[in-house]
């Protein structure tokens, strides 16, 4: 904790054959910021051709996957049939509702090849009323996310509205999710521009205005609620990204790969995805079992 900025580390998380991301949200001094509640940074890491790093078919209920890359490429499929390679610099939305089935792999040209995979990956909860919409996949391309020059710093809008820019991804509640690049020791006023907002420091140590402490790199600072800050590069240039938008309409139960305001929902997903009942990923016979630890309503 450093002034009123609430600074969440993170820890690491092993997602198997030595694939380790950083997993910030949810945490236990905070669910969720905004929407937002499940925040993994992973990379940058260099992929060798033996390296096992695929993650095999698995459901998602309740929630939106957001998937954003800095460098290297996903192979991202789908139960719905969807196939879509995840470059740097698009948004990938992917609407779990009811229940979804995908995969994310290395894709086939890259095969042989070491490669750097460097990216965010984020959920959302849907809203109570949307929990059971239909699932659908959405990608948006880098050079369709809006881009804007404020303070010296290049912002992508990726998702919501801010500085007159607004992304053409498609959400069920307010939303709001940047790209900033900080020249070295230049200063970015970033206004109030949702309910709940939190920076995350990519790569580099932010100075807050009015904090004692640096938001140290790969750390999440979560703002007062309704405040903006003046953030500053304090040495080499700075990435940092900002989550937010309005508050979760109530909380949520969140197990394995399920989120809902039910628990008796994520129980009964259990038992689908047991009975193999929530779709395939056409083309993969493999898929994630359910942890050996069970769900405990």
């Amino acid at each position: 904790m450093s002034g009123d900025t609430l600074h969440l580390k993170g820890h690491a998380k092993d997602l198997g054959g030595g694939f380790t991301v950083r997993r910030v949200l949810p945490a236990l001094q905070r669910q969720a910021v905004g929407p937002f509640l499940f925040f993994d940074h992973f990379g940058p890491v260099t992929v060798h051709p033996q390296d096992e790093h695929d993650v095999r078919p698995h459901p998602h209920i309740g929630l939106a996957t957001v998937t954003y890359l800095f460098e290297g490429a996903i192979l991202h499929r789908d139960s719905l049939g969807s196939l879509q390679q995840i470059e740097p610099g698009a948004i990938n939305w992917m609407t779990a509702g009811r229940g979804i089935v995908h995969s994310e792999r290395r894709p086939e040209a890259l095969a042989g090849s070491d490669y750097v995979n460097h990216g965010l990956q984020l959920w959302t909860a849907l809203p109570r009323e949307h929990e059971e919409a239909e699932p659908a996949f959405s990608h948006t391309p880098a050079e369709a996310i809006p881009e804007v020059a404020v303070d010296g710093a290049v912002v992508r809008v990726l998702v919501g509205e801010a500085f007159g820019q607004a992304s053409p991804v498609a959400t069920l509640s307010p939303t709001l999710y940047l790209d900033v690049q900080l020249p070295p020791g230049a200063t970015f006023t970033l206004p109030a521009l949702a309910p709940e907002m939190a920076l995350y420091s990519v790569d580099a140590d932010l100075s807050l205005e009015g904090e004692s402490e640096p938001l140290p790199a790969r750390t999440m600072g979560v703002l007062p609620a309704g405040q903006g800050a003046r953030v500053r590069a304090t040495g080499a240039a700075a990435r940092f990204v900002v989550i937010g938008g309005a508050p979760l309409d109530g909380p949520r139960h969140m197990w394995w790969n399920f989120v809902s305001s039910r628990k008796e929902r994520i129980v009964q997903a259990a038992q689908d995805w047991e009975d193999q009942a929530m779709g395939q990923v056409p083309g993969e016979t493999e898929f994630i079992p359910l942890p050996e630890r069970r769900f405990k309503p």
